[in-house]
C-alpha cells in the first residue's frame, strides 16, 4: 500500500509524526539485526530450511520497503511540485489581476514559498519513512514474540 500524507496537516504534526516514527525505527532496527545475526551466527555455515527461508524473506522485504518507499517518494515528490505551481500560479494571477494597488512584500512571498515547500517536503519523507517503519516495527514484533 502506498501512502500519500495529507497536505492539510500543519508542519509541526508532520514534524512531529516524522520524529516519532524515526525513533521507533532507531528502536525497532536494532533489535531485529541482533535477532537475525545472531539466527545467522547460529545456523552456520548450512543453515537449516526454516533459516534459508527466513534469510531470504530478509533481503526481499528489504527490497519491497525500499521500492514501496521510492515509488511512494516519487508520487507524493510529483504532487508537491505541482501543489506548488499552483500556488505560485495563483499567486501570480492575485497580483496581475488587482494586487498590483496593495502588492505582497518580497518577505511575505518567500515565506509562503518556503512553508508550502517544507510542508510538502515533510509529505515526501514520511512517505518514504512509512514502508521502513511498518517493516521494521512489524519485524521486531515478531522476531521479539518468537523469542520468548
Amino acid at each position: 500500500a502506498i501512502f500519500v500524507v495529507a497536505i492539510t496537516m500543519s508542519s509541526s504534526s508532520k514534524q512531529l509524526r516524522l520524529s516519532r516514527r524515526s525513533s521507533e525505527l532507531a528502536q525497532a532496527v536494532p533489535q531485529v539485526m541482533a535477532r537475525r545475526v545472531g539466527r545467522m551466527m547460529q545456523a552456520g555455515p548450512v543453515p537449516s530450511m526454516e533459516d534459508q527461508q527466513e534469510f531470504i524473506r530478509m533481503g526481499m522485504e528489504k527490497l519491497e520497503a525500499f521500492g514501496e518507499a521510492w515509488w511512494a517518494m516519487v508520487l507524493q515528490g510529483s504532487q508537491v511540485q505541482q501543489q506548488f505551481a499552483l500556488w505560485w500560479m495563483q499567486t501570480w494571477w492575485k497580483v496581475a489581476l488587482g494586487g498590483w494597488m496593495h502588492p505582497p512584500t518580497l518577505s511575505s512571498l518567500s515565506n509562503g514559498a518556503s512553508r508550502n515547500l517544507m510542508n510538502g517536503w515533510l509529505d515526501v519523507t514520511l512517505c518514504g519513512v512509512a514502508p521502513m517503519h511498518r517493516r521494521a516495527v512489524a519485524n521486531a514484533r515478531r522476531l521479539n514474540g518468537a523469542g520468548r
